[in-house]
């Protein structure tokens, strides 16, 4: 299953258009005024499927995952010098991303491939492209990505 995540042009808070390979949204993020990023996912519905919140006050960036209402795990920024790095600790996920952090692998524990995830470059707006193995993975594949987008976009800020 392909996603094409787009950051909405103009926008107080973070706020995100996700769309399928048609081209059709089938989920909308919506930032929230919070002490840190506060991320929360609809479906084209409107129902709210889940919450990414970022912890304050820790050494390396880390999110709270929230999905149903239900607290899932956390994504956490690994200490590494040249090419980053992240751990999913709800299924034991870990991504790798490129040296220029462009492209990223989120891996399972057994080291296949669960997405891969590709910055688009030459948009107004921040724009990924998602490629999920199992569509059953897209919601926290996005979730991986919205963390990642949110710490970048801190550091570009700090």
């Amino acid at each position: 299953m392909k996603l094409m995540f787009k950051q909405r042009f103009f926008s107080w808070f973070d706020s995100y258009d996700i769309y399928d390979e048609n081209g059709a949204t089938i989920y909308t993020v919506c930032g929230r005024p919070a002490w840190g990023h506060k991320l929360e996912i609809y479906d084209n519905n409107d129902n709210h499927l889940a919450t990414l919140r970022e912890q304050v006050l820790t050494f390396l960036p880390r999110f709270d995952i929230q999905i149903g209402g239900q607290t899932a795990g956390t994504i956490t920024k690994d200490f590494t010098f040249f090419k980053p790095s992240f751990s999913v600790d709800c299924n034991g996920w870990h991504v790798e991303g490129s040296f220029l952090e462009w492209d990223y692998r989120i891996l399972s524990q057994t080291g296949s491939v669960v997405a891969r995830i590709e910055k688009q470059l030459f948009h107004f707006t921040d724009t990924y492209l998602i490629d999920v193995t199992d569509g059953q993975d897209s919601l926290l594949a996005l979730m991986v990505v919205l963390a990642i987008d949110a710490i970048k976009c801190s550091q570009n800020k700090g």
